[in-house]
């Protein structure tokens, strides 16, 4: 595979969307953009300045005046929000529990589109996972694949992944799942003309085997 390309990895949570696109990547010499982890700093710097998460306006306010940097390479991630080191936070219950509300806000969907358009075209190559890759963000991607699996089987993924309770975690993705498809903003949804992969029972290395397959380059 010569020249620029860009594979849109969509997909719910736990539906092995970072691992695949990250291992993709590496594989393909290409950037990785993290789509989510870019509305996850935006909901620590809303957390964080003490705004609700419910107040659209609020919310946007805090999304325009933050400088958010996120890194392209696929095997070393850095986040920062106005120049602090957030990998760590993002990731913590806080943030999972509030990052659909501040997601739904069309204003930061907005700047966030755009910026993530911006990330895209400067790199050429790249794999970008998300939930409206395919849709919004990436629509003319030179693939676009739909991630999915059993709302078990992703439940006992995180669950292994934060050491944190099966139940607890399924009737948390069963939450976001609900808030993500519906929200009025760019929803999850997949694409017409995105592959969809159930992976529930096939392991890394299978999946990113296949999507080397649908790009035509051999392993």
């Amino acid at each position: 595979m010569n020249g620029g390309c860009v594979v849109a990895v969509d997909g719910p949570s736990g539906s092995g969307k970072s691992t695949v696109s990250r291992r993709l990547a590496e594989a393909l010499g290409a950037a990785y953009l993290d789509t989510g982890a870019m509305y996850r700093a935006v909901t620590w710097a809303v957390l964080d300045a003490g705004v609700d998460p419910s107040d659209a306006a609020a919310v946007a306010a805090v999304c325009a005046r933050v400088r958010l940097e996120i890194g392209t390479d696929p095997g070393k991630q850095h986040v920062r929000v106005d120049g602090v080191a957030v990998e760590g936070p993002i990731r913590g219950v806080e943030v999972t529990a509030a990052v659909s509300a501040v997601s739904a806000v069309p204003a930061v969907r907005a700047a966030l589109v755009a910026r993530q358009r911006e990330i895209i075209a400067a790199a050429g190559r790249i794999v970008v996972e998300g939930r409206d890759i395919g849709t919004v963000v990436a629509p003319d991607a030179d693939l676009k694949v739909y991630l999915t699996a059993s709302v078990d089987e992703r439940a006992r993924r995180r669950s292994d992944e934060n050491r944190v309770d099966v139940d607890t975690t399924a009737a948390d993705l069963r939450r976001r799942d609900k808030l993500d498809s519906t929200r009025a903003a760019d929803p999850l949804r997949r694409a017409p003309d995105a592959v969809e992969l159930d992976t529930t029972r096939l392991g890394i290395d299978e999946v990113v085997s296949r999507l080397r397959e649908l790009l035509g380059v051999r392993a």
